[in-house]
């Protein structure tokens, strides 16, 4: 699976644009765009969508190559609500792919958008 900065920088060769061009167009520095092709940096949400933007593709779509785990709100649900630590746990000790979750979320949101 490609990483975030890999697929950014396809895009950017795909759109024939060097590292400082596309730099340029989002007010950035060229080590900074670097860096996230890289993967030794991770852009913010906002420096996130300038990019999709401008590469002609959707937030979204980057949010799947973005492999970084949401650590931050996996501590606050595991805090407000301990069973949200056991299941992370049971993820790991059980070795659920990540297809299978994956798949197992998609499910639970078409069955919400159903029931609504």
């Amino acid at each position: 699976m490609k990483t975030l900065g890999q697929r950014i920088r396809e895009l950017r060769e795909e759109k024939d644009l060097s590292l400082r061009e596309l730099a340029g167009k989002l007010d950035l520095s060229a080590p900074f765009l670097s860096d996230i092709e890289l993967g030794r940096r991770n852009p913010s949400d906002r420096v996130l969508a300038k990019i999709a933007r401008v590469l002609g593709a959707s937030v979204e779509e980057f949010h799947q190559y973005d492999t970084r785990p949401p650590i931050e709100a996996m501590r606050r649900l595991t805090t407000s609500d301990p069973s949200y630590g056991l299941a992370f746990r049971m993820l790991i000790e059980k070795k659920v792919s990540p297809e299978d979750l994956m798949d197992l979320a998609k499910k639970k949101s078409e069955d919400r958008k159903r029931k609504a």
